[in-house]
C-alpha cells in the first residue's frame, strides 16, 4: 500500500518531453474584412445600421437591437481603459513575458479593444494613457497583427 506523499516503487515520477505540432485550417467568414484591414494599416469595428452602437470589435449582428452592422473604421489613437501584466502566456508569447494587454477606448466606439502594449515596461503603464496602434510589416491574418504603443514616443 502506498502511503500518502511517498513515490511508489522509490521511482522518481516519470516525466516525458514530447513535441505537439498541428495545422489548423480555419475561416474568418464575415469577419475577414477586420484581418484585411489590418493588413492596410486600419482597425476596422462595426456600427449598428438601426440603434447607431458602435462596436471596436466586429459584430455581424448589434447586440443591443439584433439589428445587422456595417463596417466602420477606428481611428487609430486611444487611451487605456485598463491593464493587466502577465507573467506567463501561451506559446507564442512565452518570449515576450512579462507582457501587457490592453483595453483600448476609441473617441466614437462605444465598447473597448484588446490588444498588447509594447514600448513601455509594465511599472509604467496607467490608465487613461494615450495610445497608438501598429501594424505587422508581415502580416499572418491573425490579431497578433496589430499592437499599440505609448502614443507619447511619436
Amino acid at each position: 500500500m502506498r502511503e500518502k506523499g511517498t513515490i511508489l516503487y522509490g521511482i522518481d515520477p516519470l516525466v516525458i518531453h514530447d513535441h505537439y505540432d498541428i495545422d489548423y485550417r480555419h475561416s474568418y467568414a464575415q469577419d475577414s474584412p477586420f484581418f484585411i484591414g489590418l493588413t492596410k494599416g486600419k482597425l476596422l469595428g462595426s456600427r449598428c445600421t438601426a440603434c447607431g452602437y458602435s462596436y471596436a470589435t466586429p459584430r455581424a449582428h448589434c447586440m443591443e437591437c439584433g439589428a445587422p452592422t456595417a463596417w466602420n473604421e477606428l481611428p487609430l489613437t486611444g487611451r487605456i481603459h485598463t491593464f493587466t501584466t502577465c507573467h506567463y502566456g501561451g506559446e507564442a508569447f512565452l518570449k515576450d513575458t512579462p507582457f501587457t494587454l490592453i483595453l483600448v477606448e476609441f473617441d466614437g466606439a462605444d465598447t473597448l479593444f484588446l490588444s498588447r502594449l509594447k514600448g513601455m515596461p509594465p511599472d509604467e503603464v496607467r490608465i487613461g494613457m494615450p495610445v497608438i496602434a501598429r501594424f505587422a510589416r508581415t502580416p499572418s491574418f491573425k490579431v497578433t497583427d496589430v499592437w499599440f504603443e505609448p502614443a507619447d514616443k511619436e
